[in-house]
C-alpha cells in the first residue's frame, strides 16, 4: 500500500475514534441531563444503566443491586460503551462520508433513531434486561449519539 493510502487510512481510523469517543460523551450527558431535569431517579438510574451494559460481558451477576455504586461494573460499562460507539461511529462514517453537514446531521440522527430501535427493541432479544431503559430519555441519547457522531466525523475530516 502506498504511504499516502496508510495516511490516508491512520487519519481516517482516527477521525472514527474521535467521532466515537465524542459521540459517547455526547450521548451519556444527553442522557444525564435529561434525567436530571425530567426524573426523580438520578444517580440511581446511571448506576442501573451501568449495569445493565457491564452485564453484556460480565454476566447477569453484576445486575444486583442495581441502584449501587460499583467501580468495577462503572469500568466494565465505559469499556462497553466506548467500543460500541466506536464501532457505530465506524458504520455511520460510510454513510456520511461524502455529504454536506447538514445532510450527515440528518442521517445520524436517523442513524440514532435505528440504533435505538436495534438496542432496545431487537437486540433485547438476546439481552432482555436493557427493556427496562426503553424511552424518550432514551431515544434521545442515542439521536444525540448519532447527530454528534456525524457532525464529529463531517467537522474532522473538513479539516484534514
Amino acid at each position: 500500500m502506498p504511504t499516502s493510502s496508510k495516511r490516508a487510512s491512520r487519519v481516517t481510523a482516527r477521525t472514527i475514534v474521535l467521532s466515537g469517543i465524542a459521540a459517547g460523551v455526547v450521548s451519556t450527558l444527553t442522557q444525564v441531563v435529561l434525567w436530571v431535569l425530567l426524573t426523580d431517579a438520578f444517580p440511581a438510574i446511571l448506576f442501573r444503566d451501568a449495569r445493565l451494559t457491564a452485564a453484556i460481558v460480565a454476566g447477569t451477576a453484576v445486575l444486583q443491586p442495581a441502584a449501587a455504586f460499583d467501580v468495577y461494573v462503572m469500568l466494565i460499562a465505559t469499556v462497553v460503551h466506548f467500543t460500541l460507539s466506536i464501532a457505530f461511529a465506524a458504520a455511520l462514517s460510510v454513510l456520511v462520508t461524502r455529504c454536506s453537514m447538514a445532510q450527515a446531521l440528518a442521517i445520524g440522527a436517523a442513524f440514532g433513531a435505528a440504533l435505538y430501535v436495534l438496542n432496545l427493541h431487537l437486540m433485547t432479544f438476546v439481552f432482555p434486561w436493557f427493556a427496562v431503559s426503553r424511552g424518550a430519555i432514551t431515544l434521545a441519547a442515542h439521536v444525540a449519539f448519532g447527530a454528534s457522531a456525524a457532525a464529529v466525523y463531517r467537522y474532522a475530516r473538513q479539516e484534514r
